[in-house]
């Protein structure tokens, strides 16, 4: 693992790398971002940096420098040896009062590189009860404020899940705590918009853009009558679901095992779509 603050690449990794103060720690002030490596090269950098760019705007943060991002990337792969591997790429407000008002000081913005093994094909997932709030503040955003999903996580791994699926306030299905869904209804393959408040994914928008799939918001209870099920992230690429709340699946089913496909076709052929 290297990393990489504020123009700096650290001696030790796991050293201290940022103030106790700074608003990222403190109250979850920032945003971030998880690029995939693929024989030693990041995936969508810039798609991911784009967004990346949109969320600091959308969280009122400093205008996010794409080429010290850049940097920070460069310096961290560089000397690894990474078939496959994470970046993570955080930007928060910097050091600021101990509350929630932001200060004036220069913005944080860290830049990690490990390597990262490759999720299982299929997974199992449960939908949880408490709603994504799709007209809250941060619908929609990739900050760092992940209290939420870490309690939905541990409720999954309770019942031997990988993922857990949120609703959202109208009890449409939003999306899992760091996938966006799939589904297939009918033979059709669908995915929830964006207004229900599911994270704009890459992966989602690529899959969207090469294999296709209609964006529709239905009721969680959708999953029910799905013929199949799979989870797209940065980290998971396209992942079958076998079982959801109990309810088995053909796991990858034909359609998933289609975008599967696809998906490491495509990846291997546009390191930067």
């Amino acid at each position: 693992m290297r990393a990489w603050v504020n123009g700096e690449l650290l001696d030790d990794p796991n050293g201290p790398a940022i103030s106790v103060a700074d608003h990222g720690f403190t109250v979850g002030d920032g945003v971030f971002e998880a690029v995939k490596v693929v024989d030693g090269q990041p995936f969508a950098l810039t798609r991911h940096l784009a967004r990346m760019a949109r969320n600091a705007t959308a969280l009122g943060l400093p205008e996010l420098d794409d080429t010290a991002v850049r940097r920070g990337v460069a310096a961290t792969l560089e000397g690894q040896h990474l078939p496959l591997g994470r970046i993570r790429i955080t930007y928060t407000d910097g050091v600021a009062p101990l509350g929630s008002g932001r200060g004036q000081n220069p913005p944080t913005l860290v830049v990690v590189t490990a390597p990262m093994e490759p999720y299982a094909p299929t997974t199992s997932a449960v939908t949880v009860p408490w709603p994504r709030n799709e007209r809250g503040a941060l619908a929609g955003l990739k900050t760092t404020s992940y209290a939420e999903n870490v309690i939905a996580l541990a409720r999954a791994a309770e019942h031997g899940a990988s993922e857990a699926i949120f609703p959202n306030t109208v009890g449409n299905l939003c999306e899992g705590t760091g996938t966006n869904v799939f589904y297939v209804v009918d033979g059709e393959l669908r995915t929830p918009t964006l207004d229900a408040g599911c994270l704009a994914g890459v992966t989602r928008a690529l899959i969207l853009e090469w294999f296709g799939g209609r964006e529709v918001d239905e009721p969680v209870e959708v999953l029910e009558r799905a013929s199949e099920i799979f989870l797209a992230s940065t980290t998971r690429d396209v992942q079958g679901v076998h079982t959801c709340d109990g309810r088995s699946y053909p796991a990858p089913g034909p359609v998933t095992e289609k975008a599967a496909a696809m998906w490491a076709r495509r990846e291997c052929e546009h390191p930067d779509p």
